[in-house]
């Protein structure tokens, strides 16, 4: 997805709805969300990590239930914009987001990173380090890790070097090999285009090289564009509940919205030549914890067949795999009641 059209989709979001529409619609999904269990927590605030403080969001109806920690993809799309979607959630478990160096809550509090502070490896580090702030925090000896889509090339390392912090790792929207994955994906949406006659999605395709090596990332931005644009089970859909939720989560402020659509691109295009080495095999197939696959059936982003091999492969002391018929990528959020009850099956010891 190109940086023009998250600013065009922002903005076309933004006319349609006027302020004084957009602070009804907050006060009506700050109303959905309220937690008022005597034994619940709901807690926004920076935590120094690595050096940098950091945003962490906290959400959940009863401390004794398992902490969920959720590791955003994009790379730099914090997830915490989904909380309306998954309120749910919070019944079941305490739920924290964390808004990553340069995104989010984090780049609004301490401007953008050096280039030689945006790494996977930093930003595994960090994850470790959030773990271990949330267990002692929270009083939990172990938590459960979810990451999702750019998140995964976080979460996966995080699971192997410190499985002691975490009870089980789910993988969602999950990628496997970055330059099979693309070469495929850009294969298969042009399928799509030619059976649709779209002589201009072709176009655009075909100019591609079909080996991903040679893309930069406005390539990239193409291919992800058309991709979810024909997506069979919901075109766009993903993207819609994203902005959707962007522009009415409660205690964002339009200078929050700002900050989480710059972080989005900076760090999509800051990482770009990182991301499409990412290869999930190279550190071999074992887990030394549980691993729970969720994904969805049709995913036309991080390929689902990719998915499911790499899933066959793991060895790891127990794992389970759920796919969720009709979802497509960011399964999470648009079938938020079908993921939750994969979730539950996780064990959290």
């Amino acid at each position: 997805m190109t940086t023009t059209l998250i600013v065009l989709a922002a903005a076309a979001l933004l006319l349609a709805a006027p302020l004084t529409v957009r602070a009804v619609l907050k006060r009506k999904v700050a109303a959905r969300a309220r937690i008022t269990t005597p034994n619940g927590i709901v807690e926004g605030r920076y935590v120094r990590i690595g050096g940098v403080e950091q945003w962490l969001q906290i959400r959940g109806e009863d401390r004794d239930n398992p902490v969920l920690l959720v590791v955003h993809g994009g790379p730099g799309s914090p997830y915490s914009v989904f909380t309306a979607a998954l309120r749910e959630w919070e019944r079941h478990f305490t739920v924290v987001h964390w808004d990553r160096r340069g995104c989010g809550r984090t780049l609004r509090r301490n401007g953008a990173p050096s280039a030689a502070e945006l790494t996977f490896e930093r930003m595994v580090a960090d994850g470790i380090e959030v773990a271990e702030h949330v267990r002692a925090h929270l009083g939990k000896d172990r938590v459960i890790l979810m990451a999702g889509s750019m998140g995964t090339i976080v979460g996966l390392p995080m699971a192997r070097e410190r499985p002691d912090l975490f009870s089980a790792y789910v993988g969602t929207d999950f990628y496997v090999d970055m330059v099979g994955n693309e070469r495929q994906g850009r294969a298969d949406t042009l399928d799509r285009l030619r059976a649709a006659g779209n002589k201009r999605g072709v176009a655009t395709l075909e100019a591609l090289d079909a080996d991903p090596r040679t893309w930069d990332v406005k390539a990239w931005g193409r291919r992800m564009q058309w991709s979810m644009g024909t997506d069979p089970a919901n075109p766009n859909g993903g993207l819609k509940t994203l902005f959707s939720l962007l522009l009415t989560k409660p205690d964002y402020s339009l200078l929050d919205v700002v900050a989480w659509l710059r972080g989005f691109a900076a760090v999509r295009d800051a990482m770009f030549t990182q991301f499409m080495r990412f290869d999930a095999r190279a550190e071999g197939t074992r887990l030394e914890i549980p691993f729970h696959l969720v994904q969805g059936a049709q995913d036309v982003v991080t390929l689902t067949g990719p998915a499911v091999e790499f899933f066959a492969e793991v060895d790891a002391p127990a794992k389970s795999l759920v796919l969720i018929d009709g979802a497509s990528h960011f399964a999470a959020f648009t079938h938020p009641a079908e993921f939750l009850a994969a979730l539950r099956t996780v064990p959290v010891a």
